[in-house]
């Protein structure tokens, strides 16, 4: 099978192409991507083609910095298709130096006792089984 991009994002996948199949390749590469307009300067997680503040078709992309603070989480106890395997799982909402927020899953190394609002976490890409990628937080 030829990987042309997006299908090997995310434990399921939805679609093979889009208009940001670059983010798998920053992702194999270690780096977990934004886009910038640039025009405006808002900054997209996940990324976007299109800039949803100006109408720009107009992007770059930007590298998210590696350093978190915990906003707020969730653990869930169900799962969505494709996610019945994984429960118990956390989600999180991190922030960073410039303001920009993400939400991913924290990783299974982060105990539940361990996760604090506040507390220091680094954003990482990581490997799914059947060569998928994702991101997670991970402790700083």
């Amino acid at each position: 099978m030829i990987h042309t991009g997006f299908e090997k994002f995310g434990k399921v996948s939805y679609t093979s192409e889009t208009n940001v199949n670059d983010f798998v390749k920053h992702l194999e590469q270690g780096k977990v991507m934004a886009t910038k307009c640039k025009q405006c300067g808002k900054v997209f997680f996940p990324p976007r083609a299109d800039c949803s503040s100006c109408f720009s078709k107009s992007m770059d992309w930007k590298e998210l910095g590696s350093s978190w603070k915990l906003e707020t989480y969730t653990t869930a106890h169900f799962g969505p298709t494709g996610f019945e395997d994984d429960v118990p799982y956390t989600l999180a909402l991190a922030q960073n130096e410039q303001g920009e927020k993400v939400f991913a899953r924290l990783s299974k190394g982060i105990k539940p006792e361990e996760t604090k609002l506040g507390m220091e976490l680094k954003l990482a890409p990581v490997k799914l089984p059947n060569e998928k990628l994702s991101y997670e937080f991970r402790k700083a």
